[in-house]
């Protein structure tokens, strides 16, 4: 009984010898460097950190946390965690911050383990005026975003997924962001492979799929592209809802703590939710780039929802929502979803979230013609398509008083495949009936490659950018206006201040040049008008024009071929009205 004792004992001190401390010794903070003493307004300011602890998981914060406060020139004080990285052979911790005021800033640390708390590696840094605009958050008005220094942002990009996995890397690349960017994107959409695999366990982090979001996210940032980052994909959560790639809960480590059917509901899945929030808000939640918490996609695509307890996925939400909140000091927007099918209205969710958001598959049970011809007794596609879009945009914006989005589209689940006319023309209407009808983003059009960008995306959204980045829609009172057009012809606007903008469309694609459009609602004055030429993405005409009785009817222009160069608007235009000093 002695000896067994005895060697129980020794084991302990020899793990604590391995561990490089002595038994019931308080933590220590041993070395403390700063990648730089000055630092641009919103960019990472980095710490490393040598660590001496107690601990079995370094990413339990129960039994290890290292955290640290920074204080501002103006006196305020930002806490957030540090992180266990270790790519050295000793214990590595990381600090990473972004600074919102120039100045001198102060810092300190503090580490915590089971034995005990320290506080030390003071230090302090400066930060000084850069090219960036800051974090997104939503605008004043409280339809619209805008960057922390109060720069106007309307969001374009679509997703792009990486499915990174070691050994075959992933999808994302330099030059697919930079083609993106020269296009006029300023977001992507992804979902990143979870960072907890089978291997890992439950509540440990893959380093090799960290390093590769460090990656992602350090070439977003030189590109001013954000990010919406989606945390928890159906998938994942899914054991056999859809089937096939729709569900992947064989390779998730929580099968080990819970049921597929039981994610959202557990407490023990709860725990390790919450710590894999709280690492990854530490690791990436510094990042400028980082402007959605797009918390979950398709909901409904899991056993926890399907199998009867939506009301405990609502609260999980809910939950998770509330984290982001406490935790994240930058107070980015949150969002979810349900499935693009037709009867799949999520309200409960849309009032919940920060940004409404909801999913357009056409396929999916919208209305759209049956057969594989177009026979003139049911309705169009493109027409029906754009009804679609225009609808679900302004249902979303009248219910819910908040930033709109559809959060997925496109990709297969259409009437067109991706390289006929029609899918393009689609594409097209969607853009400009999202932006007329209140989205505060392009739709998240499902995903970028190579065949999807070659027949749609190049030169689409260059255009649809190039009428975006003259809008200022942070303030005022936005409201849509009513549109007025002739037979066969579909038009939108919206007002925000005094400023005036809309679209029109012969979606059955035969020509929108002469057509009228009256809009009622404008202020009475005098104003610039200006024509907009969608496809070729210029303004082709501008006007003085006088507004009374609050009406003012627009005009398509009639472009004439010049010098045996064709010369046509093609079948819809935008317009801006803009008032007069």
């Amino acid at each position: 009984m002695t000896s067994r004792r005895w060697t129980l004992l020794s084991l302990a001190a020899l793990l604590c010898i391995c561990l490089g401390r002595t038994a019931a010794a308080a933590p220590a903070l041993s070395h403390v460097r700063a990648a730089a003493d000055t630092v641009g307004l919103y960019c990472k300011f980095e710490l490393t950190v040598m660590a001496e602890a107690r601990f079995a998981n370094p990413y339990d914060p129960e039994e290890v946390l290292l955290s640290a406060e920074f204080t501002a020139p103006s006196g305020k004080v930002w806490k957030v965690d540090g992180f266990y990285n270790p790519t050295e052979w000793e214990n590595l911790w990381m600090v990473r911050f972004a600074p919102d005021e120039p100045g001198a800033w102060r810092y300190v640390l503090h580490l915590k383990d089971r034995e005990g708390e320290v506080t030390g590696g003071e230090g302090a840094f400066q930060a000084v005026p850069s090219a960036s605009h800051g974090w997104i958050e939503i605008a004043p008005n409280g339809r619209y975003l805008r960057a922390r220094d109060g720069s106007p942002f309307y969001g374009v990009g679509l997703w792009y997924n990486d499915g990174f996995a070691e050994g075959s890397g992933g999808q994302i690349t330099p030059e697919g962001l930079d083609e993106l960017k020269r296009r006029g994107c300023n977001f992507i959409s992804f979902f990143p492979t979870p960072l907890e695999t089978v291997g890992t366990g439950v509540g440990r982090y893959e380093q090799s799929r960290c390093a590769r979001l460090d990656q992602v996210f350090e070439w977003c940032e030189a590109r001013d592209i954000h990010i919406s980052w989606n945390l928890f994909f159906h998938s994942y959560y899914s054991e056999t809802v859809w089937g096939g790639g729709n569900s992947r809960w064989n390779a998730n480590p929580y099968r080990e703590v819970c049921a597929a059917r039981d994610f959202f509901s557990s407490p023990d899945s709860w725990r390790y939710t919450e710590r894999m929030l709280r690492y990854t808000m530490a690791r990436w939640g510094y990042s400028r780039s980082l402007f959605l918490w797009f918390v979950v996609d398709e909901i409904d695509g899991t056993e926890g929802w399907q199998e009867g307890d939506s009301l405990a996925a609502l609260a999980w939400c809910g939950k998770v929502k509330g984290w982001l909140k406490e935790h994240d000091p930058w107070q980015r927007p949150t969002c979810g979803t349900q499935c693009g099918a037709y009867p799949r209205y999520w309200a409960a969710g849309y009032k919940l979230f920060d940004i409404a958001s909801r999913e357009v598959y056409e396929a999916q049970r919208w209305p759209m013609p049956k057969g594989a011809r177009i026979d003139g007794k049911e309705e169009h596609p493109l027409r029906a398509s754009l009804l679609n879009y225009s609808g679900q945009t302004s249902r979303l914006w009248s219910e819910f008083g908040k930033p709109v989005i559809l959060g997925e589209c496109g990709w297969a689940h259409t009437y067109y495949e991706p390289s006929q006319p029609g899918y393009l023309a689609m594409y097209h209407n969607a853009l400009w009936a999202g932006l007329t009808n209140g989205l505060c983003c392009t739709p998240f059009w499902w995903d970028y490659n190579d065949f999807i960008c070659d027949n749609l995306i190049n030169g689409q959204l260059a255009a649809f950018s190039r009428f975006t980045a003259g809008l200022d829609l942070t303030g005022g009172s936005p409201a849509p206006l009513v549109c007025r057009a002739g037979k066969g012809i579909s038009a939108w606007a919206m007002r925000n201040g005094a400023t005036v903008f809309g679209w029109a469309v012969n979606p059955l694609q035969t020509g929108i040049a002469g057509e009228k459009v009256t809009v009622e609602g404008v202020p009475d004055g005098k104003y610039t008008l200006k024509i907009y030429h969608t496809w070729r993405g210029r303004f082709v005409g501008e006007e003085t024009v006088t507004v009374a009785g609050g009406k003012l009817t627009v005009t398509a222009p009639e472009l004439l071929t010049t010098n045996v160069r064709a010369n046509q608007l093609g079948d819809d235009f935008a317009f801006l009205l803009t008032p007069l000093p």
